[in-house]
């Protein structure tokens, strides 16, 4: 058993100054006020004042710490994961690019052999598969040779050798057999969001209508508004607005979504329908410099300098580098929310979205204890996963 005292527990609605925290066997116990009668319970690990907040959720990440989780082996799975686990995150859905089937299947393969283990690690919840089902106008930094339009022949066999691992999947929902495809996963588990999509209102009405209900990367890689015959069409942005239980992620770095378009994403959406994601690169938690966005057979040279990723020429962006703590970081003192609000953004609402916070993403008794202790800058200086201190 383990108590924490001295903390400023961070709640879903709000933050409990001078709390004290119980964990047993990984999970939480109890939680509640300062009393001098916990003393000498167990082992006792002073907080000083500090924050102790759920773990971290990011259920949008391509890699960190110099690996990408599509390098080719476990180890860079654990490598990636490990990296981001240093800034707070207890849990993580590995993301993959649009690839060969051959290279999806080896990720698919090198991720089940990465859950078993254990040590210094976040939880890894699932695969978060990025495409290959993209529409070309909103493709990014996708490979166009891969891209294509869903086919049960295809996905299926994606989700056989998967055997249960895969948890989320975005694609765009005009493509033909986008609707057919989430009528088919989602009773089978899988999160179906909408991303790289230059879907109009009304085709993501009916992709909500069909279960499609988040937006991967909430303004990057999708459609906005447009004139068609002097007639205003609205697209995936608008979508994100205007219907209600349409979930969304953002990139909140500050640079992929400066500050003022936080502050009016916040004025303008239900802030219990927003959650953080890094959909960070290998360059995470990485000094800056050169790197290579995607795996690195066939990535594409980047330079990482100011906070993000650039292409070599300097003309736009070429990935994100944020780990999770930045985030709460830019949405506490650039966008202006209270810290617990940003941590729940960080935590329980990810969790929420893909159906685990039942046990996680929040301090609540009988969840698990994975818990992130930091300052008043955010910065870390303790990480837990199920009770256990990771060690860097």
């Amino acid at each position: 058993m383990k108590t924490f005292v001295n903390a400023r527990l961070v709640l879903p609605d709000g933050v409990r100054q001078n709390g004290f925290l119980k964990e047993d066997a990984g999970k939480i116990l109890s939680f509640g006020d300062m009393d001098n009668s916990l003393i000498g319970v167990g082992e006792i690990i002073d907080c000083g004042g500090r924050y102790l907040a759920p773990g971290f959720i990011d259920i949008h990440s391509h890699g960190g710490g110099g690996f990408d989780y599509m390098d080719g082996s476990a180890e860079d799975i654990v490598g990636a994961a490990r990296a981001h686990l240093r800034h707070g995150t207890t849990s993580v859905l590995p993301t993959t690019m649009t690839s060969s089937d051959e290279d999806l299947f080896l990720t698919i393969d090198n991720f089940k052999e990465a859950k078993k283990v254990r040590e210094n690690m976040p939880d890894l919840l699932g695969l978060h598969l990025e495409g290959p089902y993209f529409d070309m106008v909103e493709k990014g930094a996708q490979p166009d040779q891969y891209i294509q339009n869903p086919r049960p022949e295809h996905y299926m066999k994606v989700m056989e050798r998967a055997d249960g691992c895969i948890k989320r999947w975005s694609l765009a929902p005009e493509l033909p057999g986008a609707l057919e495809m989430a009528d088919r996963l989602l009773p089978m588990g899988v999160m179906l969001a909408a991303g790289h999509t230059a879907a109009t209102y009304d085709q993501m009405k009916e992709a909500f209508d069909h279960g499609i209900r988040h937006l991967t990367h909430f303004y990057s890689g999708m459609s906005t508004i447009v004139r068609k015959g002097g007639f205003r069409v609205l697209g995936v942005v608008e979508s994100g607005y205007l219907i209600d239980g349409l979930t969304v992620e953002l990139i909140a770095d500050g640079m992929h979504l400066p500050p003022v378009l936080l502050r009016l994403i916040l004025k303008c959406k239900n802030h219990d329908e927003i959650c953080l994601c890094t959909d960070s690169m290998r360059g995470a938690g990485m000094p800056e410099g050169p790197s290579i966005l995607g795996p690195r057979k066939g990535g594409q040279d980047v330079i990482i300098e100011g906070g993000i990723a650039k292409m070599p020429d300097r003309t736009c962006f070429a990935g994100s580098v944020a780990t999770t703590d930045r985030l709460v970081r830019v949405m506490v003192y650039e966008a202006g929310l209270p810290i617990w609000e940003a941590v729940k953004m960080a935590s329980l609402l990810p969790a929420k979205f893909i159906g685990e916070d039942g046990r996680k993403g929040s301090i609540e008794a009988g969840k698990d204890a994975d818990l992130v202790l930091f300052d008043e800058d955010i910065n870390v200086s303790a990480v837990y996963v199920g009770g256990v201190k990771a060690n860097f």
